[in-house]
């Protein structure tokens, strides 16, 4: 591969968590970084770029291939990276036609703009330097788990419309890899957080609940089932292992985990010690909060990652949590309305 200070990256998602710390870590290895956003003039765009830096913006939609045509015709990048997606699991069942839509065949809009303007046909022989494609694929695709912990060659079984639409942009991008002989690589990242997580997701809910709860803006936090087990990282170390699967000779798939788990209630334990309260005392069981089809336990087997990308995660589950609590405190001290924070949970 040529020098990455001359690469031009683009993601699609960039104003969400993951788009974030991908686009903070490129930036910082000499990329000239892309951002693909709908409409025009998107807030969220000027805030995006106070916290992470200058990055270049281009519009385009995944439910629209000829925008996406037009945006990779415009960026010729180098590296193509597709964070964008639905990615609440619980709204995928309350729009489940648009998670398929967006989080599945947005997949293979941005798949066929690729081998469209790199000229790929089924000869399998792409000309010139190809345009190297990373699919975010989920660890919620493995769903109700045939094995513990999951591995690339794990079984998917994916118990939710996100799950399902996940599965289907896993296996395009495998099929057009193995049909055109693009470099295209998935992800299947287990859960990683951080500040910059949606507040409606379980890690942040918690942070956000217990630092509200101390400041005495609320007085309980209501949550569903605190015995099921996830393997959670920081969205920051995953960032550092996306740019590595592009920088392989070989275009593979790898499992993205810390190895380990916790459940809900280590992370409620945890987030309310931070800010020095007793969870026992505010959290109140709810059954509105629980999934129509749970998925109760995901651990990643990062041992391929490991081995042939030299990735390790650097943030010990505790050590985010602690991040995450004191981040929320600092920012509910300053304001109250933690929906003013620059990452859109509406990212694709």
């Amino acid at each position: 591969m040529e020098d990455p200070l001359s690469r031009r990256a683009l993601i699609t998602g960039i104003t969400g968590q993951d788009g974030s710390y991908l686009a903070e870590h490129l930036l910082a290895e000499g990329y000239e970084v892309w951002g693909l956003v709908r409409g025009q003039a998107n807030p969220h765009v000027s805030r995006l770029r106070k916290h992470v830096g200058e990055v270049r913006i281009t519009t385009g939609d995944l439910l629209d291939q000829g925008s996406l045509i037009s945006a990779v015709e415009r960026v010729r990048p180098d590296e193509v990276y597709n964070l964008g997606a639905i990615s609440y699991v619980p709204m995928s069942w309350q729009q489940a036609e648009l998670t398929a839509e967006v989080t599945g065949m947005g997949v293979l809009r941005m798949l066929e703009a690729i081998r469209v303007v790199s000229g790929v046909s089924t000869s399998r022989t792409p000309g010139g330097e190809q345009i190297r494609f990373y699919q975010a694929s989920s660890s919620e695709m493995f769903g109700m788990v045939r094995e513990t912990p999951q591995n690339e060659k794990t079984p998917f079984h994916p118990r939710s419309p996100y799950g399902v639409a996940k599965t289907y942009g896993h296996y395009i991008t495998q099929n057009y890899r193995e049909s055109y002989g693009m470099f295209a690589v998935s992800g299947i990242l287990f859960n990683h957080e951080s500040p910059r997580r949606g507040a409606e997701f379980v890690t942040r809910k918690v942070t956000l609940g217990a630092a509200r709860i101390k400041l005495g803006l609320a007085e309980e936090l209501r949550l569903g089932n605190l015995d099921a087990r996830r393997d959670w990282g920081f969205a920051g170390d995953y960032a550092r292992a996306m740019r590595l699967m592009l920088a392989q000779d070989a275009p593979e798939d790898y499992v993205i985990g810390t190895g380990k788990t916790q459940s809900v209630r280590d992370l409620v334990e945890f987030a309310f010690r931070t800010v020095g309260l007793d969870w026992e005392e505010h959290v109140v069981l709810d059954d509105k909060y629980t999934r129509p089809a749970e998925v109760d336990l995901l651990c990643a087997d990062p041992k391929k990652a490991r081995e042939q990308l030299g990735w390790e995660p650097e943030v010990g589950f505790e050590s985010l949590v602690n991040m995450m609590a004191e981040s929320d405190m600092r920012l509910l001290s300053e304001s109250a309305r933690p929906e003013d924070e620059p990452f859109s949970p509406d990212h694709w």
